[in-house]
């Protein structure tokens, strides 16, 4: 309400401001969600906060081994190596005080994999349940977990007048510093939902590492998109090609059928 704030702020003021705000043509209204939607983002947002704990569970675990000189490589093969050494009671190299914390920090890793896991079993049957996500998950790169996020954040697709403004929403799209008829674009604005966008990127990488020797009309685009730009910025495109998927399989109420 800043920009129709006339003068300094307080409550006349700002209700001013609001009224002025609201009549105008222009302006952009977030609808309501229902309860239904609003459970499933807490869902995620618990999932989400879970994952936070276990990366930074498992942050806490490589750096209490290091200070004992205890260095392992990184990703999950690294991990399975440091928890071998904590559970190892014949391995001399961590004292027994040391070795009894790192057990409880190791407990509560496992126990908020068991949570998150049961929360991943929880998206899986709320995927299946409804027939938007559905229609979503059949789309190569989109599993549950973009699939509930997206039904759950946009509700009707149909607030959204094209794929590119679902795009836009998401902070999938370049942001510009354009003047004087001058186009200047530059990298992704990073607006909106980072959530979702977070997400899409992940779906997309997933989708560019596997390309290679596939056949279709999807897989031929990201493939000639690879041979002439940097890995990150295909990423990105197929992001926004997969938000404009979406927002068309949602507001038309589609199957999606892969080009061939």
């Amino acid at each position: 309400m800043r920009p129709y704030v006339k003068t300094n702020k307080h409550d006349a003021a700002d209700a001013e401001a609001c009224c002025e705000a609201v009549q105008r043509p222009g302006m952009r209204f977030v609808p309501a969600k229902d309860e239904d939607q609003q459970a499933i983002l807490v869902l995620h947002r618990v999932r989400e906060q879970l994952l936070k704990q276990r990366t930074a569970t498992i942050n806490a675990l490589r750096g209490h081994l290091a200070e004992f000189g205890i260095v392992a490589a990184r990703r999950q093969i690294g991990l399975r190596e440091l928890l071998t050494v904590v559970a190892d009671v014949e391995d001399r190299r961590l004292p027994p005080i040391a070795r009894e914390l790192l057990e409880s920090l190791v407990a509560h890793l496992r126990d908020l994999e068991r949570r998150t896991a049961e929360l991943d079993r929880r998206l899986v049957e709320a995927s299946r349940d409804g027939a938007a996500c559905e229609r979503l998950t059949a789309v190569p790169g989109v599993g549950p977990v973009i699939a509930t996020a997206l039904v759950a954040a946009v509700g009707n697709a149909k607030m959204f007048t094209s794929g590119r403004h679902l795009a836009a929403w998401i902070g999938l799209v370049p942001r510009q510093r354009s003047s004087g008829g001058k186009e200047r674009l530059l990298g992704l604005s990073k607006r909106g939902n980072g959530y979702l966008r977070r997400q899409l990127m992940h779906g997309a990488r997933a989708l560019v590492r596997v390309s290679a020797g596939r056949e279709g009309k999807l897989w031929s685009w990201i493939n000639g998109l690879l041979s002439r730009r940097a890995y990150n910025v295909v990423v990105a495109a197929v992001a926004n090609k997969l938000a404009r998927i979406l927002w068309a399989l949602l507001s038309r109420g589609e199957t999606y059928g892969a080009a061939a």
